[in-house]
């Protein structure tokens, strides 16, 4: 009996040695993930070092939207030879289309994909359509000519190779504007726990360097 005793003394008395010392705190934010559905680690995920290079990428995005948009009208007049009617005309159908897909993007980006994959989808579409806009502006015109257009024979022309690239890549950009525009804000706030007290406060300071970042890209 004195030896179950001893036994049982022992056992209880062994429990303090198997707690820490110290508590460690918990290094995984509550709730959030990283992009292989892990939960993300505070100390390698987040905050500035992922919230700069979100602002850096909006910079650049404002930057070759309105580089895009403040020369359609010279290019589509100039090198396609649209008229000044005809090129107002595809720019304000452009424009509107570029607004209006957001809408549709946020709904995608919410129900379906998720902000990051809605964001990497996006800029992939962006990137397409900016590349093939530069290749549009490179090719030969190999559409009919002015002496073809006035021949009874050939009264319709196989659209011209370098319009359709053009009309194409200008479209993609937008679709990919219409992903990236409802996202890619709302993406990096998600870059601070609104729980933690110090992220919290840098998350308000990540709109004004955010809305910096707009203002200089465009």
């Amino acid at each position: 009996m004195a030896i179950g005793d001893a036994i049982a003394v022992g056992s209880t008395s062994s429990e303090p040695f198997n707690t820490p010392l110290l508590s460690t705190p918990d290094k995984t934010v509550p709730g959030a993930v990283d992009y292989k559905r892990r939960p993300a680690v505070r100390s390698k995920s987040g905050r500035w070092r992922s919230a700069c290079f979100i602002i850096v990428v909006e910079m650049a995005e404002r930057f070759a939207y309105y580089g895009v948009s403040s020369n359609l009208i010279t290019f589509l007049t100039d090198k396609l030879g649209q008229s000044t009617a005809a090129a107002a005309a595809n720019v304000n159908a452009w424009t509107g289309v570029a607004c209006l897909l957001p809408i549709l993007g946020g709904f995608v980006a919410d129900y379906l994909l998720g902000k990051y994959y809605a964001v990497l989808a996006s800029s992939f579409l962006y990137i397409l359509g900016l590349c093939l806009l530069t290749l549009s502006a490179m090719l030969p015109s190999l559409g009919c000519d002015d002496i073809e257009r006035s021949i009874r024979s050939a009264p319709r022309c196989l659209p011209d190779l370098q319009v359709l690239t053009f009309f194409v890549a200008l479209y993609l950009v937008a679709a990919g504007e219409g992903g990236f525009k409802p996202c890619v804000q709302a993406f990096g706030a998600d870059q601070f726990d609104g729980e933690d007290p110090e992220e919290n406060e840098a998350k308000s300071s990540f709109f004004n360097w955010w809305y910096f970042g707009l203002c200089v890209g465009c």
